[in-house]
């Protein structure tokens, strides 16, 4: 192509032309970008990206949350703060960040009980919660607690060998009863035998394996908890009811005689007979949408009698087919025998049982006009037969600690809050055998080296034949 003077001025405006354009559309694209945002996370396991459960605690708070970081002026840590929390104010717009240098108000650090550099304090409804640690798990359980209504408590009996939600031996419940702190629950603990009243503020009783005979007085003070719409959480370890036969009684329920031994366990590598394996779950408020298996070791079928029409039952968990009640000792090698009594799965081995209170009418003195009438409740009640599965011990087995976080929500009447997991760190750790780590030492050291001079020895070589 032949250039003349026109050609190379139609040349020059085209460039302009694309010049001006080009410096128009990067213009624009930097003024969208100060109006919209747009984030992608690709790290492993999203880590940069708020959790399904933090996601469903924001969608509850329907009010605005203010969030004030007493952080000095240290960038890397606004930083942090600002990284943190930004991810739940792009969920939540009315979610806001302010930060205050604490020492510019010490009066307001002490009234607020402020002691670590970089602490929240986090608003909602007139309630305030204060988070030491900046991080998703912490702060979604601030945010959750204070989602709550009011304060609840759960009960746990104590007095005959029960397991205790705040000690530490593997039998007890101290990790599981950590986790209910966190998630704004009260928990605390009655001995009928000291006070013989259950709190009129529990939501919540727990009766968590007792191993010695509770008394005839303690067992009718249970009853009449029960009888005047008292929530219930009875954890069985025993066929042996320790004198609380009264109460399954009362609750329509009856354990089957044996432990339930399940022979599907041996295929995901556990060689005890006695750790019955729950897969599936039926459609029911605590296991809506729960997916994840749940371990429970020694424990025990359940049925339901017959005659009892006062509570609605459901079971609640069901062993796989391929479990039994076994009837004689577990040792050696052992099959399902029927002529001994033995009943074969599917199991029930816990019973969700519920029915509807009317709401008592005030009385004389206190109607009053325009004022709304009272309205009835349901009553909730679940008997497990077996406590282990939340025990130290065996918490953190499969979704074990979820499950009880479930039951304990529905039971404390938080529907709400059901099916939100306690999120876990994710495993950061790259575990290499000794092969692996020789092969990527090697190659890395010698190999590749060796590689890259003899690549730069054959480029130089073949040049000089030229």
């Amino acid at each position: 192509m032949k250039i003349n003077r026109k050609t190379h001025l139609e040349l020059r405006l085209q460039n302009l032309l694309f010049t001006l354009l080009f410096l128009g559309v990067v213009a624009l694209a930097a003024w969208l970008s100060t109006r919209y945002s747009a984030q992608f996370d690709w790290t492993a396991a999203h880590r940069h990206t708020l959790s399904e459960a933090s996601l469903k605690v924001l969608d509850m708070l329907k009010e605005p949350v203010r969030v004030t970081a007493y952080a000095r002026e240290t960038k890397n840590l606004r930083d942090q703060i600002g990284d943190q929390v930004g991810r739940y104010s792009r969920r939540k717009k009315d979610l806001t960040l302010n930060f205050v240098n604490p020492d510019t108000q010490p009066d307001k650090v002490r009234e607020l009980g402020i002691s670590v550099d970089g602490e929240l304090v986090i608003e909602y409804q007139g309630r305030s919660e204060n988070v030491q640690e900046a991080n998703e798990t912490t702060i979604t359980n601030a945010l959750q607690r204070l989602a709550r209504a009011k304060d609840q408590r759960i009960v746990f009996l104590e007095g005959h060998g029960e397991r205790s939600p705040s000690e530490r031996a593997n039998h007890d419940l101290g990790q599981f009863g950590d986790e209910l702190g966190r998630k704004g629950l009260t928990v605390s603990a009655v001995n009928l035998g000291v006070t013989p009243k259950i709190p009129d503020n529990a939501d919540v009783l727990v009766i968590a394996s007792p191993n010695a005979n509770l008394l005839p007085g303690e067992v009718s003070l249970i009853g009449e908890w029960v009888k005047r719409g008292g929530n219930l959480l009875w954890l069985m370890d025993s066929d042996n009811l320790k004198g609380l036969a009264p109460l399954a009684q009362q609750l329509g329920v009856q354990v089957l005689l044996g432990t339930v031994v399940d022979a599907s366990t041996q295929l995901f590598g556990i060689d005890d007979p006695t750790f019955a394996l729950v897969a599936e779950y039926p459609p029911h408020a605590i296991t809506y949408g729960f997916q994840t298996m749940t371990l429970f070791p020694s424990a025990l079928a359940l049925d339901g009698v017959p005659d009892n029409h006062d509570f609605e039952r459901e079971a609640l968990l069901n062993t796989l087919a391929r479990s039994w009640t076994e009837t004689g000792p577990i040792e050696g090698k052992i099959s399902f025998d029927a002529d001994k009594g033995e009943r074969q799965g599917p199991l029930h081995i816990a019973y969700a049982l519920t029915r509807e209170l009317k709401a008592e009418p005030p009385l004389e003195g206190e109607k009053k006009d325009g004022a709304e009438a009272p309205k009835a409740r349901e009553q909730r009640i679940l008997v497990v037969g077996d406590g282990d599965f939340l025990s130290n011990a065996f918490l953190g087995n499969g979704g074990n600690l979820n499950l009880g976080l479930n039951m304990i929500n529905w039971l404390s009447q938080n529907d709400q809050f059901i099916n939100i997991p306690a999120k876990t760190s994710p495993d950061r750790n790259l575990q290499l055998t000794p092969l692996a780590s020789g092969i990527i030492g090697f190659g890395f050291l010698i190999v590749l080296p060796v590689a890259l001079i003899g690549s730069g020895v054959l480029i130089w070589w073949r040049r000089r034949q030229r």
